[in-house]
């Protein structure tokens, strides 16, 4: 029984070391074709990145970022917490500044609008509203960064509906606050966009039900989303324990299809809060989605995606 338990506690270490020094460090970028497009629209390449979580002295993840840019996308999505740290906003420039040279999208999360508080990481084993209800820590100059970002051709889809044109075709885009923080209003977008668009893509940090059926109904196409870390620490075989959202465990992280016409991404993020610096079988991830007409490719089957790891982009 002695040796058991010790073999235990040495394994139970094993895995916290591998989890805290090791997978939350291990960048990795996912890929995946999506047949989002109208028929006769032409390829386009998107990166979704997400819940940076950043502090001033991560680094290493800030370099792998601003790397991403070697991707040359056409357009860039973020869909919020960039921040962990008040003075966090010169990282987040440094790592997202070479992708502010392209088209991009943007909304925030509950960690741009308020710092992380310590909680206890096993309530989120427990789904309930009550667990998953937000502690507000310290307000966060989240004004900052988004003035950098506007100043440099991003645009804000805080409740907001637009038309824009990327790549040589027209896009309608359209975005919520925050939905964890109860921050969303869907009314203020309601309504079909233009069925002519080569696209229709929403945006959203978390991705509640109560958002993802709206955007189904008014005929998006796509809708990314963040706030779930994949689950953060999920168990092979079986995958995401939680989601710390009404979204169900199968779609924490990846691509599946919302109704029978809508598709949602959902990102695994790049980062965690510094009170729970933990990843495991759900390495820190940015995405690089090629959309692709409708019915034009076996990612019609969906989802398909690959991992491509390692500090350097391939």
């Amino acid at each position: 029984m002695k040796r058991l338990l010790t073999g235990t506690a040495a394994v139970a270490a094993a895995t916290l070391g591998y989890a805290a020094g090791i997978e939350r460090r291990r960048f990795t970028l996912r890929t995946a074709e999506l047949p989002v497009l109208a028929r006769d629209a032409r390829p386009l390449r998107v990166l979704h990145v997400s819940d940076l979580h950043m502090l001033p002295g991560h680094t290493a993840k800030q370099r792998w970022v601003a790397s991403l840019a070697e991707l040359e996308p056409d357009l860039v999505v973020n869909t919020g917490d960039n921040l962990s740290h008040a003075a966090a906003v010169p990282a987040v420039l440094r790592a997202l500044g070479p992708l502010l040279d392209f088209p991009g999208l943007f909304i925030f999360g509950s960690n741009d609008y308020f710092g992380p508080k310590p909680k206890n990481p096993a309530r989120y084993l427990f789904e309930s509203e009550e667990n998953r209800k937000h502690i507000h820590g310290p307000p966060l100059p989240w004004q900052d960064l988004r003035a950098v970002f506007i100043e440099r051709g991003w645009h804000d889809l805080t409740h907001t509906r637009e038309t824009i044109t990327v790549a040589g075709q027209r896009l309608v885009v359209a975005g919520v606050d925050d939905p964890h923080l109860h921050y969303d209003r869907y009314s203020e977008i309601a309504g079909k966009p233009d069925a002519d668009a080569a696209l229709r893509l929403g945006i959203t940090h978390s991705p509640e039900p109560r958002v993802l059926d709206p955007f189904a109904s008014d005929g998006y196409d796509l809708v990314l989303a963040g706030h779930t870390h994949g689950g953060q620490l999920r168990v092979p075989g079986i995958g995401a324990l939680v989601t710390n959202c009404e979204l169900d465990r199968s779609r924490a992280r990846g691509a599946s299809r919302w109704g029978s016409d809508m598709w949602l991404h959902v990102s695994a993020g790049l980062g965690t809060s510094p009170f729970a610096p933990v990843r495991f079988a759900c390495p820190p991830e940015a995405s690089l989605l090629t959309l692709v007409p409708r019915g034009s490719t076996s990612a019609d089957q969906a989802g398909e995606s690959r991992f491509n790891a390692g500090i350097g982009v391939r």
